[in-house]
């Protein structure tokens, strides 16, 4: 693990052996020198005073200096491998192949000078700094995992508000196609009142055509208009639409026009958008004749009701007896 800064090389320094360091790489699934460290300095009791301790004896740690014996005769024998890029002393392969592909240096030669291990206030500085490492690097994984969680919660807070105004947006439209019928609804009435007037005014021409004789005749000349109506007056009965009184249980009163074909449900909607006694369920009756009307008849046309061409609904809020 180039980038943590520890590796094998490093650990040797701090006076671990390279059969603790095996061990430590073994138990921590072979991830990193960074874990060995940490797996090495949470057992190093353990390693000190267990059987490692006693079978490292027997094999000469390649940090330790040789023996007299070993020494003997020797003076000239390589006892390091030297980097002569930037001067640094190794005595293993491994430690020459790592700092190679770590710092790219690849000019080495044997050496007569002799790799010093770290003195114990050496081992202890970069034990220090080792640990520090650690923990800074504990606090970097740790404000990484808060930044992630941060950047959750602000997905979620969005797509929260995008659901929001998506709900919004279709309120807006629902409102402004009830705003849009109810403006169509008012023309329509103006309409059926504008019909209404005109059927009685040709009623008025009819009825002075049949009993005024020569006067009758005289405003039938004079209103020359008022002939054909009089004429188109028996049609008049195939009604298209029905105008509806709609009693409230305030006593206050609804007037609107409705096609034939609309359902009943459709009068209960525009109950429901403009009645001014309050939200309470309710149901349609109708007193001459008397009729209750049930919840199957919501979806029956007005005309098989018997609603057309003009009729008084009247809203209660119980069944009456």
């Amino acid at each position: 693990m180039a980038d943590s800064g520890i590796n094998n090389e490093y650990l040797l320094e701090m006076g671990f052996s390279q059969e603790k360091i095996d061990k430590a790489l073994s138990m921590t699934g072979n991830k990193g020198h960074e874990q060995a460290m940490e797996w090495l300095l949470a057992h190093a009791d353990e390693l000190d005073s267990g059987s490692m301790g006693q079978s490292s004896s027997a094999t000469r740690n390649p940090e330790e200096p040789p023996s007299e014996a070993q020494s003997e005769g020797s003076d000239a024998e390589a006892k390091s491998i030297k980097c002569e890029d930037c001067g640094k002393l190794f005595k293993t392969q491994g430690e020459i192949e790592f700092h190679a592909a770590k710092s790219g240096h690849s000019n080495f030669s044997e050496s007569t000078e002799e790799k010093k291990p770290l003195t114990e206030e050496e081992k202890a500085e970069k034990l220090k700094k080792v640990e520090e490492m650690l923990k800074q690097k504990r606090l970097e994984r740790e404000e990484k995992e808060k930044l992630e969680a941060l950047e959750r919660e602000k997905i979620r807070i969005k797509s929260g508000k995008e659901m929001i105004e998506a709900k919004k947006r279709l309120e807006d439209i629902e409102m402004k196609k009830i705003l849009e019928q109810r403006k169509r609804d008012k023309e329509e009435e103006r309409l059926a009142r504008q019909r209404v007037k005109d059927q009685i005014e040709a009623d008025k021409l009819a009825r002075k055509a049949k009993f005024g004789g020569e006067s009758a005749q005289a405003a039938a000349s004079t209103e020359p208009k008022a002939v054909p109506t009089i004429v188109k007056a028996p049609p008049a009965k195939n009604y298209n639409e029905t105008r509806l009184q709609i009693r409230l249980t305030n006593g206050q009163a609804l007037t609107q026009t409705f096609g034939i074909k609309e359902p009943l449900s459709a009068v209960r909607v525009f109950v429901e958008l403009n009645r001014t006694d309050g939200d309470a369920p309710f149901m349609f009756m109708t007193t001459f004749p008397k009729k209750i009307f049930k919840p199957e008849d919501n979806d029956q046309p007005l005309d098989s009701l018997g609603l057309v061409p003009s009729a008084v609904l009247i809203v209660t809020k119980n069944i009456p007896a």
